[in-house]
């Protein structure tokens, strides 16, 4: 209920409250996912703190790991563990680099020799740029949320994706990813918390 005002003006503050209401309701309609990647497409580059939890039907306890990701768009990804020892991954257009310090060794490959490996990754990597075209190739794309606080959900519909991987879900608000969850077919399940660094 409005008071303090004078009987004869609250019908107009009530009239004015609904408009705003009704906007407001328009204006989270209207949003939807190709506003989510055009959001996304402007950032031409980032660096990230995660912190990453594997829950793994065989083990009796999570892994968790934890290192620094860095993006420069439209195609470059690397994501460097520190914790608990150091590997990197690297994805640089259609190449992969994968290493590990503690084992000393490097493998690097094209992706299109591995459509599975591919389609995974370019669900990161296509979500950071905000390519939707490439998105949709491989997963069913859809968005829940508003602009403040968005979950996008990818479902594979490739069926060597749909072997191994149930769903991809990100989590952000406006043109930051807060968590990437990975749920298996197997029932394993990973979440890595993003935390971006200051500009």
């Amino acid at each position: 209920m409005i008071t303090g005002a004078r009987p004869e003006r609250r019908p107009a503050l009530l009239f004015a409250a609904a408009m705003l209401l009704t906007a407001s309701a328009v204006d989270a309609a209207e949003w939807g996912v190709r506003d989510l990647m055009q959001e996304l497409a402007q950032v031409k580059s980032t660096r990230a703190r995660f912190v990453e939890r594997k829950d793994i039907a065989i083990l009796n306890a999570p892994l968790e790991s934890s290192g620094t990701l860095l993006y420069t768009a439209p195609d470059k990804l690397e994501k460097h563990t520190l914790a608990p020892r150091a590997e990197s991954l690297i994805l640089d257009r259609d190449r992969l680099t994968l290493e590990s310090k503690a084992r000393n060794q490097r493998r690097t490959f094209a992706l299109r020799e591995h459509p599975e490996i591919g389609a995974f990754v370019e669900s990161i990597r296509s979500t950071l740029a905000g390519d939707l075209a490439t998105l949709s190739r491989y997963y069913q794309v859809a968005l829940d949320g508003a602009q403040g606080r968005w979950r996008l959900t990818l479902k594979p519909t490739e069926p060597a994706m749909q072997r191994v991987v149930s769903e991809i879900r990100f989590e952000g608000s406006g043109s930051s990813i807060g968590s990437i969850e990975i749920t298996e077919t197997n029932g394993d399940r990973s979440v890595m918390t993003i935390t971006r660094d200051a500009p």
